[in-house]
This record gives structure tokens, sequence and C-alpha cells, in this order.
């Protein structure tokens, strides 16, 4: 008997010829940040560097013109220390500066030509997160020191020091543009406002370090991920969490919320949480009932960096397997497949959606055209 088949969606991979590979680095590539405004890339390695590639509009592969690049050097003259690794970095707003954080516990400021702006020398410690509020008046640094700073943007003085923690500070996430939340090794997270000697909010429930945390889009709800396995959703109005997501098998290392929903581009959208974990899935949550939607199995190793693009319909993932992944969010199916040459640390989407770039441990960075 004749079996009519449902149309599944096959993944297909993405061939080497429609990626651009961007060499230059010197070591691995830990972070990289498409510009808010224009086709500017940062990346940022453990080879004391900071690069601003320029990426020509059209079609990536190995046709296109080799992009120009600004080195952002982090140190005089020669050197191969450790203590210079670019840990983090981040635009602001407008597109004009970035920011990037590094072991050496120095925060830098460059223009987008890469010109060296400001030195902000404060922490005794790596910085391990960096970010601009929206308004771009302030930046936050969180530091292995316990320590969270926010900079004037004006003076680029520290407007106050918040040494609320007994470990170090992983992560820093603004809520608005004066208050934001710190999580640490120390297994808390606290949610501080300028100009308050206390935190406002004190959310404690996680029983290892909690690697990463995020305010969804409304500004409402915190997410935080940990070495415990769990995601969970905090609310201001509550001590305890709302959402205690369990099914991850191993640490959870980063989330990340979708465009979605009231205050954003695609507010008819559902608002949904993905989650990166050590066990190679990637989990999407959606919050408002605290249900597990998929379970994205496809990696091999260690997931590193999760990205939803800016429609909210797609996610990409990248992982120590050296694949990068594309996955629909409606469908949880993988779409598409790209392997690297090294494990990836991180991926990013531009603004109109139509790129994602990816940054390896074999000192690359690649940038891949998205069309469906």
């Amino acid at each position: 008997m004749d079996i009519t088949p449902t149309p599944q969606l096959v993944a297909s991979d993405i061939h080497s010829s429609e990626v651009t590979i961007l060499e230059g680095h010197g070591s691995e590539v830990f972070a990289c940040a498409w510009s808010p405004t224009s086709s500017l890339l940062a990346s940022g390695s453990g080879d004391s560097t900071a690069r601003i590639w320029t990426i020509p509009d059209g079609p990536c592969g190995s046709n296109m013109l080799p992009p120009q690049v600004h080195v952002l050097k982090h140190f005089k003259g020669r050197t191969n220390e450790k203590s210079k690794d670019v840990t983090t970095l981040d635009w602001n707003g407008e597109g004009t500066l970035l920011a990037t954080g590094s072991y050496d516990g120095q925060a830098r400021i460059w223009s987008k030509d890469g010109e060296l702006k400001n030195t902000l020398a404060k922490h005794k410690g790596p910085i391990f997160s960096l970010k601009w509020n929206k308004k771009g008046d302030f930046l936050l640094s969180g530091s292995v020191d316990k320590t969270a700073i926010v900079w004037d943007t004006r003076t680029w003085e520290c407007r106050q020091q918040f040494e609320f923690h007994s470990a170090p500070a992983l992560d820093v996430d603004w809520r608005n543009n004066v208050s934001f939340a710190t999580c640490s090794t120390d297994n808390m997270i606290y949610v501080c406002k300028i100009g308050e000697g206390r935190p406002v909010k004190a959310f404690a429930g996680h029983q290892g370090e909690v690697n990463a945390i995020k305010w969804d889009p409304s500004g409402s709800l915190l997410a935080s991920c940990s070495d415990d396995g769990t995601a969970k959703i905090w609310s201001l109005k509550h001590d305890k969490c709302l959402h205690d997501f369990r099914d991850h098998l191993k640490e959870i290392y980063t989330i990340r919320w979708s465009p979605t929903s009231s205050g954003t581009n695609n507010p008819n959208q559902q608002l949904i949480l993905a989650s990166a974990s050590f066990d190679s899935t990637i989990k999407l949550w959606e919050v408002e009932h605290g249900s597990l939607l998929y379970s994205l199995n496809g990696h091999r190793q260690p997931v590193y960096s999760v990205a939803f693009s800016p429609n909210g319909q797609f996610l990409a993932s990248g992982s120590l397997d050296q694949c990068l992944h594309l996955w629909s969010v409606k469908e949880g199916k993988l779409i598409k497949t790209y392997s690297g040459g090294g494990g990836i640390f991180e991926v990013c989407w531009n603004k109109e959606g139509n790129k994602i770039a990816a940054c390896f441990s074999n000192s690359t960075v690649c940038v891949i055209d998205f069309r469906m």
C-alpha cells in the first residue's frame, strides 16, 4: 500500500562556499556582536585584540571581497599575556561606541573606527560581563573581584560600585535605564538600582553557580541559569521563583529570551525562553504556564551560545561539536547546519536577520547568509 509521507523539514547543510571566513585573530575567539545600526561586526579573542569587521552587503562566500578590519589592541608592544584576553564586548545602542572587557580587569571604549577613547580601570579582576543601558548614559561591568560598577558615560567616572556578592560576578543585565541584575558563583542574584546602597531584591534558590541572567523584553521577568542544571524565572513581585525548569541533565551555560510579546517588534508571538546546556540540548520554554515546548536535540557536545533571529522565528545555536545549527522555533526542528573548524563560543544575528556570525576556537569568525 502507498503511504504518503507527511512533508518534513529536512535539515540542509550549509556549504563552505556560502560562508565568509574572517581570518586574522591569533587565538580562540570568545565573543562576537553585530552593530545595532550598521553592517559592522565586532569580535574579541584570546590574542588580546578585538576586531571590527565591515561586512559588505550581498551574499557571503568565497567570492565576497575581503572585509575592511580595524584591530583593537589591548596592549602596548608585543605580548602573549593571558591577562589581556578579550572576554566580552557590547555596542552602544547607536552603534557609535564599542565597549570591551578584558582579563586584565579593564574596560575599554572604542570608536567604530577602532580608536581607543577611554580605559576604565577600577576592577581588581577579570571582567566577564559588560552592558550599556538603552539610553547610553551608563555602562555596567561585572567582575571576578565580586563587584559590579556603573560608569557614567559622559565623564567615564565610576558612578557607583556595588559590592553585594561574596564571590565572582559572572553576568549583569539592565532591567531599565537605572536598575539591573547581577549573578555570581555565590549562587545569588541581586537586583540593584543606581543610588541605592542595598539590593532592591535578592533572589536565592539556585544550588550552584549562576552563569547567566536576562530580563525579558518588558523588564518584568528575570531568567537565570545555573550549574545546578536548572533555569528559573523570577519576578520582583515574588520572593521565590515563578518557574523552576528542571529538564536539563547538566549545567546550563546560557539563556535567551525571544524578541516577542508585548513591547517588541513581534507583539503577537508568544514569549519563549531558550536554555542551552552542557547536556548538548537546547530547550524552549513558554513562560505563561511554565511548560516545555521543545527539546532541540542535534548537538553532540555542550552548547555555549543561542540567539533568536530578530523576527523571533528562528534560533541559531553553537556548540563545542563545531556545528552551527539553525532551528525553526515554531516547529522545534533543525533546518540548516554548518560544520566549522573548531568549537563555537558565540553566535549572533545582524539587525536585518539575514546574516549570522559565529566565533570559533580555531581563531576564525564565520559569517553565513540566512534566507528562508
